[in-house]
């Protein structure tokens, strides 16, 4: 795909060995099975400090205490001892995929998505990092500039009808990830200026859905209501929304805007040919401003990438791997300098 100012070599690349797809092996779901190993091993030898919780239940600022507390305790051997091993994990994924063509001569590789947000995720990659500059990698890894919640948001600001992005002071933004669901106003701010870098979230709902365990219908609705509570604040506020909709969401999308694969961790059948994302949301929003919205679907960790388009200047080839209920990837090149 070909933007203004970047190319979008490759996304949602389905990399296989023996024990299935390699991304799910440096996943935020991956961390909690690694986790739930070193809790088994303390098990048989007397009690688990972590307590009876399942692993996949303890709750990051949980985590983060173990690791960051004032004091060493058996929980921070646990914990310490999963991290160490995503780190391991994360740095054979990112080898994989710099084996592959449009990911070969990669500069640097961005770390997105929600679990990196956490202390667990973050020590996790600064231990992936340090290894592969210790083996003389020469891919440098990074983190998002903008909050972890808001990239998913951002990012289409660089993908919207320009003409919209012009005329109005902000666009709505739906980021859907296999445990939450964000939603967003997004202004471009300088957008008059031709300056994207200064867009910002200035309204976000968060719905986590994997604990309401809805069907697809449900969250299609969910959605919907979020984007109507939206529309509502921005009437009071006196922003202009555009009517246009952007939805991020994981896996492969076709052409025509639905989804061909790679949506397994939502609920339902998202790649079904009867179903179609964006006119199911466009159908339960509604006209906006009395306009029938324009709403568009592409994956999330491309979308999630291009928030940081502005700040990947000094590149030529980089990436994004985002880490959350799964693990998503994209790979670009940029044009040449953006225009002010």
């Amino acid at each position: 795909m070909l933007l203004a100012s970047v190319r979008i070599e490759s996304y949602s690349l389905e990399l296989r060995d023996e024990d299935g797809f390699v991304g799910d092996q440096a996943s935020q779901t991956a961390f909690r099975e690694l986790l739930e190993r070193w809790r088994k091993r303390k098990r048989r030898n007397g009690r688990d400090p972590l307590g009876k919780a399942d692993s996949k239940d303890i709750s990051k600022t949980e985590l983060d205490l173990a690791v960051h507390g004032k004091a060493a305790s058996e929980a921070t051997d646990v914990v310490h001892g999963a991290i160490e091993e995503f780190a391991v994990e994360l740095v054979h994924v990112i080898r994989r995929y710099l084996r592959q063509g449009p990911w070969r001569v990669v500069q640097r590789i961005v770390i997105g998505g929600g679990f990196p947000g956490s202390g667990v995720g973050e020590r996790g990659v600064l231990q992936a990092a340090a290894m592969l500059h210790n083996e003389g990698s020469t891919v440098e890894l990074a983190r998002l500039c903008h909050e972890v919640d808001d990239g998913g948001l951002i990012g289409w600001v660089h993908l919207a009808p320009p003409d919209l992005v012009a005329k109005h002071d902000a666009i709505l933004a739906v980021d859907i990830g296999g445990t939450n669901v964000r939603c967003g106003i997004v202004k471009p701010r300088a957008r008059r200026a031709g300056d994207l870098s200064h867009a910002k979230v200035v309204k976000r709902l968060k719905w986590r859905h994997a604990d309401d365990k809805p069907s697809r219908k449900a969250l299609v609705q969910g959605i919907a209501a979020q984007l109507h509570e939206l529309v509502a604040y921005a009437k009071r506020k006196r922003i202009d929304l555009a009517p246009f909709v952007g939805i991020a969401c994981p896996g492969l999308i076709r052409e025509d805007g639905s989804i061909s694969r790679g949506a397994q961790n939502l609920p339902g059948d998202w790649g079904s040919k009867d179903f179609h994302l964006p006119t199911a949301i466009a159908r339960e929003l509604g006209p906006i401003d009395g306009h029938m919205p324009d709403v568009r679907l592409h994956n999330d960790a491309v979308v999630q990438g291009l928030s940081e388009l502005p700040f990947m200047q000094d590149v030529k080839r980089w990436g994004v791997l985002t880490i959350g209920t799964g693990l998503g990837n994209v790979s670009f090149t940029n044009r040449g300098k953006r225009k002010a």
